[in-house]
């Protein structure tokens, strides 16, 4: 979906020189070319400067990207505000002696110290250090580009940069377009992440793909999810395309919006009106409000501190996405471990500390190996039921914490069956692999599965006892809870034991 090739020209080395400009190495590959770091001949002043592939497209695609170029040094030269990139100037490379350069376009812009990509590729669990500041400026830098009358329609990570001083710019505007009325035409071209649902069901014209201002309003929402949990997707699904075809699913109404449990509650407010389904729903959140909104003292969320006590849990809708087969999202069903099932993934947080495992008591028989993974798991569900002694009970009746436990075609610490843990399966150890085997991934996998089950019921208007209608939904189903409207006759000797461990490990 990109544009493109990121392939860097041959023939550039150190000390190439463009017009004024001296290159130095390569910084970075965007989605129109690549990005060398450069000084000026004459004074030394820094500049980064982007040369695109011209080379690489058909004649067709040579056009639109003339045309980007010029769009993209128009809008610097209109839209000058201390939270937006400039391009100083756009050259054509000259070089008859190397033809595979000749002809080749070079923008010439300031030189920033990294983007927002490379702070979520290094983010721990929880805000970003100064996330606050980073959507206040990332916020104010939108709506002077819609005041402008411009849309970016590629709002992401790696188009936000930050200046060697911590500064935000916005930047690669070769999708910019200026509004005509309440919308504006781009090539069909965006990064899936970041596009909102209408996107897709929107059919490209002579002129190209209509765009409006809800659209940065909706990447806005995106990008604050992930500078607010350390890089978490509100959607999700292993790959950017299944990411986006659960926000279509979220939007045709197939499924709730599920945000991080921890977020602060105006921030999650914020986020949900930048997440509205529609153009239409978020039309009335403009991004000069936004900029307002996120100067609201009570809006600043704390980078998350390794403390004793556990955060207060918010109250959030939890649901899975259902997609076609095969995309990364899975129909949601109403089996439980035992039973058959599907369900999104999602990915886990990192191992709390050992002072955070404090919230299981000390004398408890509960592993203490196992104690941060389960705090973590209990801590990512914004359901209030599901609590570290409430996943502890249940693995301690499922298999007594032994990771080797096995019963028919059960196996493991929380007793997956195997086609099920698929459908949840959680990587709870980051290792890059999810397997029932491993504890870490087994209760990660069943925290997401209990948080689930706890807002279904809710939903279905079953409040009474909900740890014990959660522990029998996880040896039954859902389904069989709801039909019967509380605890089935056959899971209640299950749901006692549940309740005799919860009450010793929730002293």
């Amino acid at each position: 979906m990109d544009g493109s090739s990121t392939t860097p020209p041959p023939g550039v080395r150190p000390g190439y020189r463009i017009g004024d400009w001296r290159l130095a190495g390569p910084i970075g590959a965007g989605s129109w070319g690549t990005v060398y770091a450069a000084e000026h001949t004459a004074d030394g002043r820094p500049a980064a400067v982007k040369i695109l592939r011209t080379d690489l497209l058909a004649p067709g695609q040579r056009a639109w990207m003339e045309e980007l170029v010029r769009r993209e040094v128009r809008f610097s030269l209109a839209a000058e505000h201390p939270h937006v990139v400039r391009t100083h100037a756009a050259l054509t490379v000259e070089d008859p002696d190397h033809p595979e350069l000749d002809g080749l376009t070079a923008l010439v812009m300031d030189r920033a110290e990294h983007s927002l990509r490379d702070l979520l590729a290094d983010a721990a669990d929880g805000p970003l250090p100064d996330a606050p500041r980073l959507l206040r400026e990332i916020a104010d830098g939108l709506a002077h580009l819609h005041g402008r009358g411009w849309v970016h329609a590629d709002l992401k990570p790696a188009n936000i940069l930050l200046a060697p001083d911590g500064t935000v710019w916005l930047a690669d505007f070769g999708l910019a377009a200026e509004l005509e009325g309440s919308h504006a035409y781009v090539p069909p071209l965006g990064s899936l992440d970041h596009v909102p649902p209408e996107w897709w069901s929107q059919r490209t014209g002579q002129r190209g793909a209509t765009v409006r201002p809800t659209a940065d309003v909706w990447a806005y929402g995106v990008l604050a999810h992930q500078v607010l949990t350390g890089g978490r997707h509100p959607f999700p699904g292993r790959t950017a395309r299944a990411r986006a075809l659960a926000a279509q699913t979220y939007a045709h109404g197939g499924a709730p919006l599920r945000l991080d449990g921890r977020l602060p509650p105006e921030w999650r407010e914020l986020i949900g009106d930048c997440l509205l389904p529609d153009h239409a729903s978020r039309a009335r959140h403009t991004a000069g409000e936004l900029s307002r909104r996120v100067r609201r003292p009570a809006d600043a969320p704390r980078p998350r501190r390794r403390a004793a006590r556990r955060p207060v849990l918010l109250a959030a809708g939890a649901a899975l996405l259902a997609t076609a087969a095969g995309a990364g999202v899975l129909l949601a069903s109403d089996g439980g471990p035992g039973r058959a099932a599907a369900g999104a993934s999602t990915s886990a947080s990192p191992p709390a500390s050992a002072s955070v495992a404090g919230t299981l008591p000390k004398d408890s028989d509960v592993p203490r190996s196992l104690r941060p993974y389960i705090t973590t798991a209990a801590q990512r569900c914004a359901g209030e039921e599901v609590t570290p002694a409430l996943i502890a009970a249940m693995l301690k009746t499922e298999s007594g914490f032994d990771p080797h436990a096995r019963r028919k075609d059960e196996f493991g610490i929380a007793m997956w069956t195997p086609s099920v843990f698929r459908a949840w399966a959680v990587d709870g150890d980051h290792d890059g692999r999810k397997d029932y085997w491993s504890p870490p991934d087994a209760i990660a996998s069943m925290g997401s599965f209990l948080c689930w089950l706890d807002e279904r019921f809710k939903e279905s208007g079953l409040r009474r006892d909900l740890p014990g209608l959660i522990a029998a939904g996880y040896r039954t189903s859902s389904r069989v809870v709801i039909d019967t409207g509380g605890v089935p006759a056959r899971t209640r000797g299950y749901v006692d034991q549940v309740a005799r461990h919860l009450a010793r490990y929730s002293r």
